[in-house]
C-alpha cells in the first residue's frame, strides 16, 4: 500500500552561494516545483560535499554556475515525498516514501541527441536517456543541488537505496562512489590483476580501495599527506599503501616484479592506475608504476591539464583514458555492490546550518567524506 502524500511546508532552508570565493548563506526559500513528467520531489536526508563543490565555489568551473544565488551539491540522498500529477505522466517506478540516491547527472536530458539514442556502449541506459547528454543539467553545477531541505530529481537519474545503507552513506556514494567504481570498471581488469589508486586517502580514493579489493584486484594505494595516509591504512583492506614522498616508484615496480616472478622490466608493474589528484607529480608517479601496455585512467581535471610523456605512449604502449561518471545502470550496480560487500565511507557529519564549518574542515585535508546530515539538530 502506497504511503500517503505528506503535508509539505511552503518554505525550506537552503544554503546559497551568492558569489565566488564567499561563504554559503543559509536562508528560507520556496520549495521547488515539479515541472516535468519525470520529476520527483525529494526530501533531502543527506547531502555530501565533493571537491567539485570547492572548485565551483572558487570560480574555476566557469561558466558554471551561470547565475547567483546558487545551491551546490551534486551527491545527495533522500525520501520521495511527491510525484508528478500531469495527465500524461508515465507510471513511475518510485512511490512516496521510497529512499533514493541522487547523483548530479543527468537532470532533464534532451532524449534525442546522439548520446541519448546511442544504446550500444557498455552499461548504457535505455533509449532516450544518457548521463552524457550535452544538453542535460547537473545538480549543484548547472542546476540547484542538494544543500537544501527539498529538491527536484529526474526519476531516470536516481537509484533506490538498498537495505542496510543509510542516507548519509548513500549520499557519499552518489558522486565519489559511482565515479571511482566506474573508473575501476574502465580499467578493464580481471580478478587477480593489479591496480594503483593515486590519492587513496581522499573521498574517492578510500572508497576505491574498498571497491577494488572486493573486486578481487591486487591493490596499491598512494598518497602524500599524513591524514589521508593514516585513513587509508586504518581501513585495513589488505591494500598496500605507499607514501609518495619516500617510496620510489621504480623500486616498487621491481618489488612487484619479484613477487610476480618476472625477469623483464617491461613485464613488471601495475596493469592500471587511477589518477585522482590534480597533480602532475601524482600523474607521473602513477604512469611510472605501470607495466608495458598498462592503462592510466584519469578522473581529475586540473585547470592546466597533465603533461603526458610521448615515450610512455609510444615505446611502452601506455594508454590514457578519462572517466567521469557512470550510467544509471552502473549507479544501481554500484549501490548493490556497496551494500553486499559493506563498502562504507569514512564520514564526518554536519548539520545544514554548519556547511561553512564543513568546508573549513574539508580544506584541512584530513581525507574521507564530509556530509550534511539533515537529521542533526543543532538548535537553529
Amino acid at each position: 500500500m502506497a504511503s500517503p502524500t505528506p503535508t509539505l511546508p511552503d518554505h525550506m532552508r537552503a544554503q546559497f552561494l551568492d558569489a565566488f570565493k564567499q561563504p554559503y548563506n543559509l536562508r528560507l526559500t520556496l520549495l521547488p516545483s515539479i515541472t516535468s513528467a519525470y520529476d520527483l520531489l525529494i526530501k533531502v536526508d543527506a547531502a555530501s560535499y565533493c571537491h567539485t563543490d570547492a572548485v565551483l565555489a572558487e570560480g574555476l568551473m566557469k561558466p558554471y554556475p551561470s547565475s547567483f544565488p546558487h545551491i551546490g551539491c551534486h551527491e545527495f540522498a533522500g525520501t520521495v515525498v511527491s510525484l508528478p500529477s500531469f495527465p500524461a505522466a508515465p507510471a513511475s517506478q518510485f512511490k512516496i516514501g521510497d529512499r533514493v540516491g541522487v547523483p548530479g547527472r543527468s537532470y532533464h536530458p534532451c532524449g534525442s541527441c546522439f548520446e541519448c539514442v546511442d544504446t550500444g556502449r557498455p552499461d548504457s541506459d535505455p533509449l532516450g536517456y544518457s548521463v552524457y547528454c550535452p544538453h542535460a543539467l547537473n545538480h549543484g553545477i548547472s542546476a540547484p543541488g542538494g544543500f537544501r531541505e527539498y529538491a527536484i530529481a529526474d526519476s531516470r537519474q536516481i537509484a533506490p537505496i538498498p537495505a542496510g545503507l543509510s542516507a548519509v552513506q548513500t549520499a557519499a556514494l552518489m558522486c565519489a562512489g559511482i565515479t571511482i567504481y566506474a573508473a575501476l570498471k574502465r580499467c578493464g581488469l580481471q580478478e587477480g590483476q593489479r591496480v594503483g589508486i593515486l590519492g587513496c586517502g581522499g573521498g574517492l580514493g578510500h572508497l576505491g580501495l574498498q571497491f577494488a579489493v572486493k573486486m578481487g584486484l591486487k591493490v596499491i594505494g598512494v598518497d602524500n599527506v599524513e591524514g589521508p595516509l593514516a585513513l587509508a591504512r586504518a581501513l585495513d583492506t589488505g591494500a598496500r599503501i605507499l607514501d609518495a614522498r619516500v617510496d620510489d616508484p621504480e623500486e616498487i615496480v621491481r618489488q612487484i616484479g619479484n613477487e610476480d616472478g618476472k625477469t623483464e622490466q617491461a613485464e613488471m608493474g601495475l596493469d592500471a592506475v587511477i589518477i585522482l589528484p590534480e597533480s602532475q607529480k601524482a600523474f607521473d608517479y602513477g604512469v611510472n608504476l605501470l607495466k608495458n601496455h598498462g592503462r592510466c585512467v584519469v578522473v581529475s581535471f586540473p585547470e592546466k591539464g597533465f603533461h603526458i610523456s610521448s615515450q610512455a605512449l609510444v615505446f611502452r604502449d601506455i594508454s590514457v583514458t578519462g572517466s567521469l561518471v557512470g550510467s544509471n545502470k552502473t549507479l544501481r550496480e554500484m549501490l548493490e555492490f556497496a551494500a553486499e560487500h559493506q563498502i562504507r565511507g569514512v564520514i564526518k557529519r554536519f548539520p545544514l546550518s554548519k556547511l561553512n564549518t564543513l568546508v573549513e574542515e574539508y580544506h584541512k585535508g584530513g581525507g574521507g567524506k564530509f556530509v550534511v546530515d539533515m537529521a542533526l539538530d543543532d538548535g537553529e
